[in-house]
């Protein structure tokens, strides 16, 4: 179990350095801060100024072995544009994202799992097809899609919700609901599958033979079975919150990290979008790790493989 352990970290460290490596390459790749920050009539002085106080004069190697070095000192940089601190930046919208990520994953977990338990209990069913449907659109159909026809419903059409902003609890109704379709949909058509091939196992078979009745075989039998493969999806969906809310964020004006990685960009606040990035990267590995973990503490046979 240790070398399991040790062995899912160190290709946690990996992963989220290979992250690091390749968005710190690709925004210096992608356009010239100074040109952005400074204007296009600005002169070559000024913007050579602007470069070397940056440090953005230096070979992109050196840059980057600064740039690693400063993280394993809590250093995350400093923003060109507000000159504060990347990481105060991004920790103060860790709230605004969290009132919205939060509920959307409750809404995912308590409609889409119960929706495909019930679909897979009621195969060729109306609700089955019904419920099948509904996950094939939910999934589908793209957030910005789905949180403009929401609004295009709820706010221009019927006045009934806010379109946009964080002034009451009523403005993250609609993010939230956006949010949390395309993993209800997720959830449901997995969940069914995993359902259905549990019952379709010789041991629900023996369980229903030896006369135990059909409520407690999928109680004791089916849904611990089934639950084993949706961790996977559910640690996916955890990890990818943050990523999640960038474009519902935009759509509706939610002062959030997924808004702020938006403006970063187009301003090539590198310190800002690179921060914003390493900690996507970071919950996304640590939410895998920890489902990695479960997997090798639920099945030991995992672990016999940890090093392979």
């Amino acid at each position: 179990m240790i070398r399991f352990v040790l062995v899912r970290l160190m290709r946690a460290v990996i992963t989220i350095l290979a992250v690091v490596t390749f968005a710190f390459v690709v925004l210096r790749m992608s356009g010239d801060p100074a040109q952005v920050m400074l204007g296009p009539d600005v002169p070559q002085d000024a913007v050579g100024a602007f470069r070397k106080a940056w440090g953005l004069d230096q070979p992109i190697w050196i840059q980057y072995l600064a740039y690693i070095k400063s993280i394993f000192t809590g250093d995350f940089g400093v923003s060109m544009r507000d000159k504060a601190s990347a990481l105060h930046l991004v920790l103060e919208r860790v709230p605004a994202t969290l009132q919205l990520t939060l509920p959307a994953l409750i809404l995912k977990l308590m409609i889409g799992i119960p929706a495909g338990v019930y679909a897979a209990l009621h195969r060729q069913s109306f609700a089955d097809r019904g419920v099948i449907t509904l996950a094939i659109i939910g999934f589908t159909v793209p957030s910005f899609v789905m949180g403009l026809v929401l609004v295009l419903i709820f706010s221009v059409l019927l006045g009934m919700l806010p379109s946009g902003g964080q002034d009451t609890w009523m403005h993250g109704i609609l993010p939230t609901i956006t949010m949390s379709i395309g993993g209800i949909g997720i959830l449901a058509r997995f969940s069914r599958s995993a359902m259905i091939e549990v019952l379709g196992q010789p041991y629900i078979r023996t369980a229903s033979a030896k006369g135990l009745k059909w409520r407690d075989v999928i109680w004791s039998h089916a849904l611990p079975n089934a639950a084993v493969p949706i961790v996977t999806i559910v640690g996916f969906m955890v990890g990818s919150l943050i990523a999640g809310a960038v474009v519902v964020e935009s759509i509706f004006s939610w002062p959030g990290i997924g808004r702020l990685l938006i403006v970063s960009v187009s301003n090539r606040d590198l310190a800002v979008v690179q921060c914003i990035l390493l900690i996507i990267a970071a919950a996304m590995v640590m939410s895998n790790l920890v489902v990695d973990l479960l997997y090798g503490w639920l099945d030991p046979r995992l672990r016999s493989h940890a090093g392979h």
